[in-house]
């Protein structure tokens, strides 16, 4: 009985022995890991996830500002976004998004990329004109709004006294509906540049200039090496460009608060300033937390979206 009992034993300590502590040492550098990075993952939870879900909930009650007592209501404020009056509005803000979105990437890209071309070499004079074209970067938005509300005023704007000088008629520039978009995007637009040609050009030092001196060697011209070579290799500054762009083009509020208010009868009234009328103007934070939640999958989708669908197209060889 003894002689089992002891033979038990020594088993049970060979097996410990194997599995070894608990606590290994790996362990317990995992574990330190975990409490350094614990920090940032409470302030994310308090500050980034807990709103998110609070929206999620106001959009599924009645809360008007105007009011002490809120209700909850269901899906009646989604179903007045895409049935109801809000539907209207829904979609024009978002293909007035849209319209600037588009015109803000193709002037960070095609504007960028042009300029980048343009100064591209390393002299003293290319270095002053790349720091007067990247330096508006710099400049407050609502600063530059400002700006160009005095450059494009109809009355007295430098713009349309530039068109008299041609011998062209004043244009009301901010307050008819043809021109209200425009108007912003330039005003926008002008600010973007800079920072398109500097990604563009720190990505262009990085591509080996054997490639070219190889195809300068096959007769290559100066254009078939950039549409063969350099638009290739700068697929991944490309891409990054494309959703970082998009992503802050569609958040666009500032320029169209101070410049347009969302008008003329509402040509310029972007989605983040939908959502500020609902909240701001009408004291509706339901309908105002219900289009905030669906501007936050749209925006999710479109990024997931255009993340896989590049993926298979992007060029990462250095």
């Amino acid at each position: 009985m003894s002689k089992t009992t002891t033979a038990d034993a020594a088993a049970e300590r060979a097996a410990g022995k194997a599995k070894g502590p608990f606590f290994t040492e790996k362990k317990k550098s995992q574990f330190i890991d975990f409490l350094f990075v614990l920090p940032a993952l409470l302030l994310l939870a308090v500050f980034t996830y807990y709103p998110v879900a609070k929206l999620v909930h106001i959009s599924l009650t009645d809360w008007n500002l105007l009011n002490t007592e809120w209700n909850f209501v269901g899906l009646k404020n989604w179903k007045w976004l895409f049935t109801g009056t809000g539907a209207k509005y829904l979609w024009n803000s978002l293909k007035v998004t849209f319209l600037y979105s588009m015109g803000e990437l193709f002037a960070t890209i095609v504007g960028g990329m042009i300029f980048a071309l343009l100064f591209k070499r390393m002299t003293k004079g290319f270095g002053a004109m790349r720091a007067i074209v990247f330096i508006p970067k710099y400049v407050a938005m609502s600063s530059c709004a400002v700006v160009f509300l005095w450059i494009l005023n109809t009355d007295h704007g430098v713009l349309n006294y530039l068109l008299g000088l041609a011998g062209l008629p004043a244009v009301d520039w901010l307050n008819q509906k043809s021109t209200a978009l425009l108007s912003v995007l330039i005003t926008t637009s002008w600010r973007v540049y800079g920072y398109g040609m500097m990604i563009y050009l720190s990505a262009m030092m990085g591509i080996s200039q054997q490639y070219y001196e190889a195809a300068s060697l096959d007769g290559a011209s100066k254009t078939e090496q950039f549409f063969k070579i350099t638009l290739p290799l700068l697929s991944p500054t490309t891409l990054f460009l494309l959703v970082t762009t998009f992503l802050s083009s569609m958040k666009v509020f500032q320029s169209v608060d101070i410049m347009t208010s969302g008008g003329p009868s509402r040509a310029t009234e972007v989605f983040v300033y939908l959502i500020y009328r609902y909240a701001m103007v009408d004291f509706r934070m339901d309908r105002a937390a219900t289009s905030a939640v669906m501007f936050f999958i749209i925006l999710l989708t479109i990024t997931v979206a255009t993340m896989r669908v590049s993926n298979g197209s992007v060029n990462y060889d250095s």
